[in-house]
């Protein structure tokens, strides 16, 4: 049975090694941290293609009892006028409740999960490929795959002059307010464009609030300088940002007994070289979005998905890559553009409010009628269908 590598136990990692051994593929996750990541991380959106993603691998009913249903969305602006309310099927979930239901159910399914092994090398042999770590341990397989985000370590083997992930001019915070009522029904996504940030939220059916806001970064911090900022100064840096708006956002941050260390914001445009001979890049170390996309997850599920295909059916390793990355890169990278497109009009100032407030219902009444984004959630894998082996 071939033996895959598979660096990165996030959240494309073990979804990874369910889709392979549906394949018949056999394989180890490597993850660098010491455990898991329960409890880290704040929440994500599963788009409705990559909930169906997940039910290629029978793994559909598992997420959606965690989280909840979020199928509208609904922006308004900084004086409280609602700006337009479109249709948009997907599941809301808190990013570890999802990591441990996919890591628990790799498990069951067989598969085994290493735990303290950054990646510091990899090397092909003369029948397979030799992982090295930080830790001197190695481990032999027939193919490694990196499933390690982004900043990969593997995308950096493959390709030493691979380009440097783009940042994005946001930043990311947010956190979890019990006890506080705002306005809104569960599981509707509330977009506030503030006088001078974004803002958005969402109410779980029991009460609590999800929430994050994008400060504006036009200069990258390091990680040291976030870092350094407290949970004090966050707290007292988003209330000035929306002291001058309409809405509850106020209220939200007050109720919110952690507010979550921010953290920067990045994309792919385009990354060359997803494969040598022996290894390849799915998810974020491939494509990273920005998350105002709403698909890291589900690509990095879908891509999971078609790579375990195309392994199975395709005989020679760089010939299954090259059908692989034929399938995924167009389709992901234009995810991305939209997803920077979606980011850049948060950026305070990048219309003018009149404008803003003018032309945005329009656009979204237009998005909404025509489904112009069909092409993105509409997206479905056929696990039966076989994949052709390239033409040279």
């Amino acid at each position: 049975m071939t033996k895959a590598l598979i660096i990165g136990g996030g959240i494309a990692g073990p979804v990874t090694a369910m889709a392979l051994r549906q394949a018949g593929i056999d394989s180890d996750v490597f993850e660098a941290y010491d455990h898991g990541s329960d409890g880290v991380g704040a929440f994500l959106t599963l788009a409705v293609n990559g909930l169906e993603a997940l039910r290629v691998l029978d793994l559909h009913d598992l997420v959606c009892d965690l989280g909840m249903d979020s199928p509208r969305m609904r922006m308004s602006n900084r004086r409280g006028k609602e700006l337009a309310t479109i249709r948009q099927p997907a599941r809301t979930l808190k990013r570890a409740d999802l990591y441990r239901a996919l890591r628990d159910e790799a498990v069951q399914r067989g598969v085994r999960i290493h735990y303290g092994k950054r990646l510091v090398d990899a090397q092909m042999t003369r029948d397979g490929v030799r992982a090295v770590f930080a830790d001197g341990s190695t481990a032999e397989g027939d193919l490694l795959i990196g499933a390690d985000g982004l900043r990969s370590r593997t995308r950096a083997i493959i390709d030493p002059d691979a380009p440097r992930a783009r940042h994005v001019g946001l930043l990311n915070t947010g956190g979890f307010a019990s006890g506080v009522t705002v306005p809104g029904e569960p599981g509707t996504n509330h977009f506030i464009f503030g006088k001078k940030c974004f803002f958005g939220y969402l109410i779980h059916p029991n009460g609590e609030v999800w929430w994050f806001a994008n400060p504006p970064s036009p200069k990258e911090p390091t990680r040291e300088e976030l870092a350094a900022i407290t949970p004090a100064q966050w707290r007292a840096r988003l209330r000035s940002l929306f002291s001058d708006d309409v809405g509850p956002m106020l209220d939200i941050i007050d109720a919110t007994e952690h507010i979550i260390s921010g953290w920067n914001t990045y994309d792919f445009p385009t990354v060359p070289k997803w494969f040598n001979d022996r290894m390849v890049i799915v998810g974020d170390a491939a494509h990273a979005t920005s998350p105002s996309s709403g698909q890291g997850a589900s690509m990095a599920i879908e891509d999971a998905v078609v790579l375990a295909k195309c392994l199975r059916d395709v005989r020679e390793l760089p010939a299954a890559f090259a059908a692989f990355e034929g399938l995924r890169r167009e389709r992901v990278e234009r995810i991305v553009a939209q997803g920077k497109r979606n980011g850049d009009g948060k950026a305070p100032g990048a219309f003018g409010a009149v404008v803003r407030d003018l032309v945005l219902p329009a656009i979204m009444r237009q998005v909404d009628k025509k489904n112009a984004l069909a092409w993105m959630h509409d997206y479905r894998i056929s696990w039966d269908d076989r994949v052709p082996t390239p033409s040279r």
